[in-house]
């Protein structure tokens, strides 16, 4: 009788074992959704924060379709878009002069690292962080600039 309770025992861990590693599987990529930049909360170097920023995450077969659309901080129009993957393969990035092309890693389910790339050449890094309860994206980056430094910044969006 003790062998026939272990094994349902067993039996029973297996089975929610592989349930809970299906429903991880068909969890929702927790950066689907609508984002606006909150500016009291980022950190941009002197001069250069957005007027107002939104990034759109959408789930599509090839990936993760992205668009940032918003107003820099000359007044410009900015219109970036990309559809991402998380396989450390490279991605073509429009509509930005600093970079175009980012590779992707997911270093779990809430984060992301990226390469920002120019011409092949990695100019930049980020990381992209979905807060624990789903409501919070942080953005850090570090980005070469043209005279040999390096800009940080940090933007905070929240979910709509």
């Amino acid at each position: 009788m003790n062998k026939f309770i272990q094994s349902l025992a067993i039996g029973a861990m297996l089975a929610f074992g592989v349930t809970a590693v299906a429903s991880a599987a068909d969890a929702p990529d927790a950066i689907i959704g609508t984002w606006k930049l909150n500016l009291d909360k980022s950190k941009f170097a002197a001069g250069s924060a957005p007027k107002s920023m939104t990034r759109i995450y959408t789930a599509t077969t090839g990936g993760t379709a992205m668009t940032v659309t918003g107003v820099a901080a000359d007044g410009s129009a900015v219109n970036q878009s990309a559809t991402l993957t998380y396989d450390g393969k490279d991605v073509a990035w429009t509509g930005s002069s600093a970079f175009d092309a980012v590779t992707l890693k997911k270093v779990n389910g809430t984060t992301v690292k990226a390469e920002l790339k120019k011409d092949g050449k990695v100019v930049g890094h980020s990381v992209r962080t979905v807060s624990g309860k789903g409501k919070v994206l942080t953005l850090s980056s570090a980005l070469k600039t043209g005279k040999g430094g390096t800009t940080h910044e940090t933007g905070v969006y929240d979910k709509q």
